[in-house]
């Protein structure tokens, strides 16, 4: 029976740009449901300078990737430049299944991948591997200092990280009408925006707190609110499997 099933009643919100398809038929399977409300916009960072960059890029032995996001504004850079994938002779290193998986379905090979999908890790693994080569991180405009202090590396902002407000409301309204909403907080940007316009009307503890990562985790009791669910696997995937096995 459906009731039986160990996701019965419950509607897992996703409030980050991350496409659902990939959690939604296993939640669907278990007796749940998926609800997407991005509260954060991402957007590729052009400048004019953009092709003298990417031919830059190709001098480094390492290039450094820690999100989807920077792969597809990195690859959209190429694509405008009519540059191949096949010209980048650089190592590729990436952070996370996600990222790794679009690095290869563009074409280039990831080379190494820390043990741990944070940056605090990779930044203790990745020296055992590169050694001294001389590094390029490709990142977004909120991305921490720990990649670029820790490894001395050169740094490219590809893409940037807008709160989005369009849907709050309906937000807001979905949440009321749900028995046992989870929430599945991916960033800090999206912890901050529901903090601002929905936890005056919905306290923390209506919502079952799911967060994907430690510093999201931070963010979120920076903010007075506890977490009930973190995977030690850094993916929207881990969560989804978390809750099914009770983990709450």
């Amino acid at each position: 029976m459906l009731n039986d099933l160990p996701l019965a009643r419950k509607t897992i919100y996703v409030t980050g740009t991350q496409k659902v398809q990939t959690i939604e038929e296993l939640v669907q399977a278990n007796g749940g449901k998926v609800k997407s409300f991005p509260l954060i916009d991402v957007q590729e960072c052009i400048a004019a300078d953009d092709a003298e960059k990417l031919a830059h890029s190709k001098s480094y032995e390492w290039l450094i990737f820690t999100s989807q996001n920077a792969v597809e504004s990195f690859v959209k850079k190429l694509h405008r430049a009519k540059q191949n994938v096949d010209t980048f002779l650089c190592k590729i290193a990436a952070v996370g299944t996600k990222t790794a998986k679009a690095l290869e379905n563009s074409g280039f090979t990831v080379e190494f991948m820390p043990s741990i999908f944070s940056a605090d890790v990779f930044v203790k693994e990745f020296p055992l591997v590169a050694g001294k080569g001389r590094c390029l991180f490709l990142r977004g405009n909120l991305a921490k200092t720990t990649i670029r202090d820790a490894l001395a590396c050169d740094e490219w902002t590809v893409y940037e990280t807008v709160e989005s407000t369009k849907h709050i409301q309906a937000l807001a309204e979905s949440l009321i009408q749900e028995e046992e909403p989870i929430v599945i907080f991916a960033s800090p940007s999206a912890v901050k925006v529901y903090a601002q316009y929905i936890v005056p009307d919905f306290d923390w503890s209506y919502i079952t707190i799911a967060s994907i990562g430690h510093i999201t985790t931070a963010e979120l009791k920076s903010y007075g609110a506890t977490v009930d669910v973190q995977p030690d696997t850094y993916t929207m995937k881990a969560v989804v499997e978390h809750l099914i096995i009770g983990g709450l």
